[in-house]
């Protein structure tokens, strides 16, 4: 014990606090967290205690979890004063405040309250060091969970986000239904709230006019989507389909995968798992800070029996559901009901005509909109009323508000791996460009149209440069005046030196913006109406010249470009100077470097 005492807090609890700590008479409020994912519930309700001088918030580990990673970056991260778990056990606070079970809870020496860290009470698992479960057993629910030895509950107030699980405790364990607070889903309210930047986030993603973003979703249960012990296992035979079948200037594709994956497996390893998706254009969302802003932004969720599968149906987001596991939900949860009428996911079919037939029949569900919760939008006023009656003070005048999600940063897609191009011309002149990431065959109606054309456009790092061997177009995206690569014009002229079979390469450097070289000594500015993916018209240029060695058709002035539903309008600045030397040379070569 002596050893231990060397590693507990001493300022501001502690045997010699009041001599060293600044403000000592604050009363104190105790996160109890277990892991990361039910620490991100706290960190919701942390803002309800901002600007308070008579509140001291301070934070401790149950260690009690089998997904610890994170949680000591986590914790170091909000910046409040970190208790070793036993030092927590001998400090009286005046409010605790835990999002899971499991710990010596009824041993804290204060107040407590217990919220659910998911979309309310769902999934049955079995208590540590417990024999038997009652049937159809719910996590948080049954007597295992809230009861002491004594038969006692453990919380003071267990928070509810809607009258129907209080009525399932009711059920479970009458016992604990004095404990029972109706008091809304902060998570929920969060969401709700920031809706009204649903574009903002897209465009954060990298999210194109035109373009569906599929946002793929797993939780943590082995028999996941991202799990390998279901009736098959969906992930092999999914990730390379949602990247190679999916055009992609018509889809992005992002993924939110539940925290305990990411910290059970380890970061590192998700992203060894994911690699080539990531490559083929797969956005790997930040579990903590970006998950709900990417499910505000997303046009359908791919997901399982999770808390973010039913957070998006609640938001009116279809839903195509990859893995059901019914024996992993208690049979009258809503979430159970969600998952046993939602639309299942075939792994060995095509997968755009299952979303576009997802996305024309769907009808948002009442269920999920009604049962996630029954104050939407009021879970920051009801949960400060209920902490600060159990403190024993007034609330603060100023209105209780939760923190708006922040803007994530802006991530674009970055395709390193090859992209089969495939280009149509109609009477009117506009070029359709489909391209597709590394695909495993070619698409039915790749060669239907007349004027249909296909080249392979690769990135200078992609991770097989024999591919560049092969490449007709070659791209790099980048500041103009990047000194690594000299100019952009310097970059393409050593590039089309290098790569003999290529007859273009782009240098992108802007979401509307790129400059192109080609091998006859066709040097241009391709500059567009709207954002997106320039690479796509440097494409599409291709397409309208030819596809050998010389230019053989007249330069346009524009370009008009079609991905999906989205026409863009690209206009072409040839830089007349670099054609006049390439001319005068009189070479099959690219132009001297330099504009």
């Amino acid at each position: 014990m002596g050893e231990d005492l060397k590693h507990w807090v001493r300022v501001p609890v502690g045997p010699e606090a009041a001599r060293w700590a600044t403000r000592g008479r604050c009363r104190r409020v105790l996160l109890v967290v277990h892991n990361v994912t039910a620490a991100t519930r706290l960190i919701d309700v942390l803002p309800l205690f901002r600007d308070d001088l008579r509140l001291q918030v301070l934070a401790t580990c149950t260690g009690s979890s089998p997904f610890r990673s994170g949680v000591a970056e986590l914790l170091a991260s909000v910046g409040v004063p970190v208790l070793p778990w036993e030092q927590a056990l001998s400090t009286p606070v005046d409010l605790a405040i835990a999002a899971s079970f499991g710990g010596q809870l009824n041993q804290l020496k204060g107040t407590l309250t217990i919220l659910s860290h998911g979309v309310g009470y769902n999934k049955t698992l079995t208590a540590p060091n417990t024999e038997h479960r009652t049937p159809d057993a719910v996590f948080g629910l049954g007597p295992e969970w809230i009861l002491t030895a004594e038969g006692a509950p453990i919380a003071d107030a267990m928070v509810f986000s809607h009258p129907e699980q209080i009525d399932r405790l009711a059920k479970s364990c009458p016992e604990a239904l004095p404990t029972a607070v109706l008091a809304g889903d902060p998570c929920f309210d969060r969401i709700l709230a920031a809706r009204h930047h649903r574009d903002r986030y897209r465009r954060a993603l990298g999210v194109h006019p035109g373009q569906r973003l599929v946002l793929l979703n797993s939780t943590w249960n082995p028999t996941s989507l991202f799990g390998d012990s279901g009736p098959e296992d969906v992930l092999p035979l999914l990730l390379p389909r949602l990247t190679s079948e999916l055009p992609a200037d018509e889809y992005r594709v992002a993924a939110v995968l539940h925290p305990n994956i990411w910290h059970g497996h380890g970061p590192g390893q998700i992203r060894l798992w994911l690699d080539r998706a990531r490559r083929a254009g797969l956005a790997l969302v930040d579990p903590l800070e970006g998950w709900r802003q990417a499910l505000i932004a997303a046009d359908v969720v791919l997901g399982d029996f999770g808390s973010v599968s039913y957070y998006a149906a609640a938001c009116g987001t279809p839903v195509l559901l990859g893995a059901t596991d019914p024996e992993a939900l208690g049979t009258e949860s809503p979430v159970a009901a969600f998952v046993r009428s939602a639309p299942r996911l075939d792994p060995y079919r095509a997968l755009p005509p299952q979303l576009d037939r997802l996305l024309s029949e769907h009808r948002p569900a009442n269920g999920p909109t009604e049962l996630t919760s029954s104050a939407p939008g009021e879970s920051a006023a009801l949960l400060r009323g209920l902490f600060y009656r159990l403190i024993g003070i007034t609330e603060p005048a100023a209105p209780a508000v939760l923190d708006p999600l922040p803007l994530p940063p802006y991530e674009p897609p970055l395709r390193t791996a090859p992209l089969l191009v495939l280009t149509s011309t109609a009477a009117d002149g506009t070029i359709t460009v489909r391209r597709f990431a590394e695909p495993r065959y070619e698409p039915d109606d790749a060669r239907g149209e007349a004027g249909a054309g296909g080249h392979l456009a690769v990135h200078e790092d992609t991770l097989d440069p024999g591919v560049l061997e092969s490449a007709d177009i070659i791209l790099r995206y980048g500041e103009p005046d990047d000194p690594r690569f000299g100019s952009p014009g310097e970059w393409a002229a050593e590039v089309l030196d290098r790569y003999r079979s290529a007859s273009l390469a782009a240098y992108i450097t802007g979401p509307r913006e790129c400059e192109v070289l080609h091998r006859g000594g066709l040097r241009c500015g391709l500059t567009s109406d709207s954002a997106g993916d320039p690479a796509v018209h440097a494409s599409a240029l291709l397409a309208r010249l030819h596809t050998g060695p010389e230019v053989t058709a007249p330069v346009p002035t524009t370009l008009t470009v079609a991905t999906g539903t989205h026409l863009a309008r690209v206009r072409v600045t040839v830089d007349r100077e670099a054609a006049r030397e390439a001319h005068r040379e009189g070479t099959g070569r690219a132009a001297r470097p330099g504009r």
